[in-house]
């Protein structure tokens, strides 16, 4: 019996791992697009809310 215990609890810790790592991809690829949009939008307002966020927070953008 300890070998099944053992061997469940190594795939649920392996599924967790690639659940986090999927879940960071996601958020990586998800924030990549939001800075794109806002950083090269069209949209005056969209750019220029961006903008005084990015002073806001003390990151140099010019």
């Amino acid at each position: 019996m300890p070998v099944t215990s053992t061997a469940s609890h190594a795939s649920s810790t392996s599924s967790t791992l690639s659940q986090r790592i999927v879940a960071a991809v996601s958020a990586s690829v998800l924030g990549l697009c939001l800075v794109y949009f806002a950083g090269f939008s069209h949209i005056e307002a969209v750019h220029n809310a961006a903008h005084d966020t990015r002073h806001s927070a003390a990151f140099p953008c010019h």
